[in-house]
């Protein structure tokens, strides 16, 4: 098999892994949520995002609060692909500003010309580093801008390219109600071989209700979102619910539709001194196996 073909198949077989259901871009890794709460509550960051992984969805969420953090997230996604982020949020100017790195990496592919023994392995390697920051236009309207550097290396070839993700929330529009917007991925990459990949652009929108400790200490978070890629005839729902007990300990669940080979999602959060431990857990259909998140977030 000519290199060509090679790198062709690896395009082909990388962007099927991440299960979307028409794929007419790359970079899918830009697709995988940060977070392990964000994902358990199905993914709808743009509007579940109240710390530094803001960044990576919508960043008019880091006016959400005043606090700064720093987050460390690991992702063992489907098969043999992981993730591993790193994100922090501060002040700075008088403004939130937040930045995150994203390595994802799908490791030992091994590399044949013909059946029989494999000639050797390598890796696909992916990174994006970014930089947010936001601001209020008045008292209910925030809005957010995201630069992203990313990067993509596979086999022996190597591309980069600049993101740039735009968000607003509109605060309480009713008690307790948050309405939020996000685009996102907006730009491109430079040749990988012989062609440019292709950035997955997205649209979004969402909704976020909170009921604070109705009964008994116990607190409700109420999330759903839409979200369309521009390359993608399907319109995928995120829809999420937290249920807290004290500010201490919570129970989330989430669904998505619109995915071939996912669903559902559920995971847990412990808030113990300024440390906020989750994980996540987001099974997968066609024998792809399951995904494991965990998360360490340290407020300050």
């Amino acid at each position: 098999m000519k290199l060509k073909s090679i790198l062709i198949t690896i395009i082909l077989f990388t962007a099927s892994l991440f299960a979307q259901t028409e794929v007419k871009s790359g970079m899918s890794f830009l697709k995988i949520g940060f977070g392990a709460r964000n994902i358990a509550l199905g993914d709808a960051g743009v509007i579940s995002a109240n710390n530094s992984t803001a960044s990576a969805y919508n960043p008019a969420l880091l006016t959400l609060n005043d606090n700064s953090q720093i987050t460390l997230s690991h992702n063992s996604w489907m098969t043999d692909v992981r993730s591993e982020m790193l994100g922090a949020k501060f002040y700075m100017f008088g403004l939130p500003f937040a930045a995150y790195i994203n390595s994802s990496a799908i490791n030992n592919i091994e590399l044949r010309q013909k059946p029989g023994e494999a000639l050797g392995t390598f890796n696909v390697n992916y990174f994006a580093a970014a930089l947010s920051s936001a601001f209020n236009l008045n008292k209910s309207i925030s809005v957010g801008g995201t630069v992203k550097f990313l990067y993509q290396g596979i086999y022996a070839d190597e591309a980069t390219g600049w993101a740039f993700d735009f968000g607003a929330i509109y605060k309480n529009i009713i008690s307790n109600l948050n309405l939020t917007f996000a685009v996102r991925n907006i730009g491109s990459m430079n040749q990988l071989k012989n062609d440019a990949t292709k950035l997955p652009a997205s649209i979004s929108g969402g909704a976020g209700y909170f009921i604070p400790q109705p009964v008994n200490n116990f607190s409700v978070e109420l999330f759903t979102a839409v979200r369309k890629y521009f390359d993608d005839n399907n319109f995928h729902l995120h829809t999420g619910a937290e249920v807290g007990f004290k500010d201490f300990v919570f129970v989330r669940a989430g669904y998505i539709t619109g995915y071939e080979a996912r669903s559902y999602s559920v995971g847990l959060g412990l808030n113990w001194r300024g440390f906020n431990f989750d994980y996540a857990f987001a099974p997968f259909d066609y024998a792809l196996g399951n995904s494991n998140i965990i998360s360490i977030q340290y407020t300050f």
